[in-house]
């Protein structure tokens, strides 16, 4: 099925919407987390655990990864284990919500790099969503009273990179199994943590129940679930197109922190939240708006 018919687009932002809540209840946990291990540490379990179960999961699939698949997968995993590093890290030195919203700015760098790698520049809906959800993100990222802080320019280095990694996984996935993409993804991240441990942190892991039951469902649902459903659907859509609905996690995270930890974004990230939702009712519409209309001056 082509990429540009509606319905198989309609439903894999569907299921990009779907990870995109799953994600949304990621940085309360990678914040209670991070009480009881070191960033490091905690990264390096996570994706081995998650490399375990893909790899149960998927046993006869990856039998039959080729040696293209193996690159393309650790070029994603460089991408996806530097990002993660850096939000983790940032996490500790900022709020859940900031951490979510500045990671939400991937959105107004996903077009810019798609536009330098595939030398595809966006339809002027996708943009007019990109303004939207910048406005949006700007607003939700500078309340006031709020200074920039270390964790803050960690987080918005792991925007970028992730803006990056979306365009890749996008092109790569056009070509190779989401399965083989995936687990070499995991399995890199998870080496390039742990050998990272001795060389860039003082590690400590305290093995609590809450620990064990959050890594546990950090492990599973936002990096299995999440990323395997993530590189087997973006091919179906644009990387801006995806990248703006990603973009509602930020006030889903928001939502999370203020139940779960108290934390308060006040009225101007709700008018953030209201601009980042109506950016991507634009973006999804685009094409059936700007299509109209140019229906209309013929």
């Amino acid at each position: 099925m082509s990429v540009t018919q509606p319905k198989s687009r309609t439903r894999a932002e569907s299921y990009l919407l779907s990870i995109t809540i799953i994600w949304g209840t990621t940085f309360v946990l990678t914040k209670f987390i991070l009480e009881d291990a070191s960033p490091f540490v905690y990264v390096a379990l996570r994706f081995f655990i998650a490399s375990f179960i893909f790899a149960a999961l998927f046993f006869r699939r990856l039998r039959s990864i080729s040696k293209d698949g193996v690159a393309k997968g650790l070029v994603l995993g460089v991408l996806l284990f530097c990002g993660f590093m850096l939000q983790t890290i940032g996490m500790k030195y900022t709020t859940a919500s900031k951490s979510a919203f500045i990671t939400g700015l991937m959105v107004v760098f996903t077009p810019i790099f798609q536009l330098i790698i595939e030398r595809k520049a966006p339809k002027i809906g996708n943009m007019i969503g990109v303004v939207f959800v910048a406005g949006g993100l700007f607003l939700l990222t500078s309340p006031k009273g709020s200074e920039l802080n270390i964790g803050d320019v960690l987080t918005l280095m792991c925007a970028v990179l992730f803006s990056i990694y979306t365009v890749y996984l996008g092109v790569y996935g056009k070509d190779h199994d989401p399965a083989h993409l995936t687990f070499v993804q995991f399995t890199l991240t998870a080496i390039l943590a742990a050998i990272a441990i001795p060389l860039l942190e003082t590690a400590h892991l305290n093995l609590t129940f809450d620990f064990l039951v959050n890594l546990t469902y950090l492990a599973v649902m936002p990096t299995v679930v999440a990323l395997y459903i993530m590189a087997k659907y973006q091919k179906y859509t644009t990387p801006t197109r995806s990248a703006i609905i990603y973009s509602m996690e930020p006030p889903i995270a928001a939502v999370f922190a203020f139940f779960i930890i108290g934390e308060y974004i006040g009225m101007i990230g709700v008018v953030g939240g209201i601009l980042i939702l109506t950016g991507l009712i634009i973006s999804e519409l685009s094409d059936i708006i700007f299509t109209s209309q140019n229906n209309e001056m013929r």
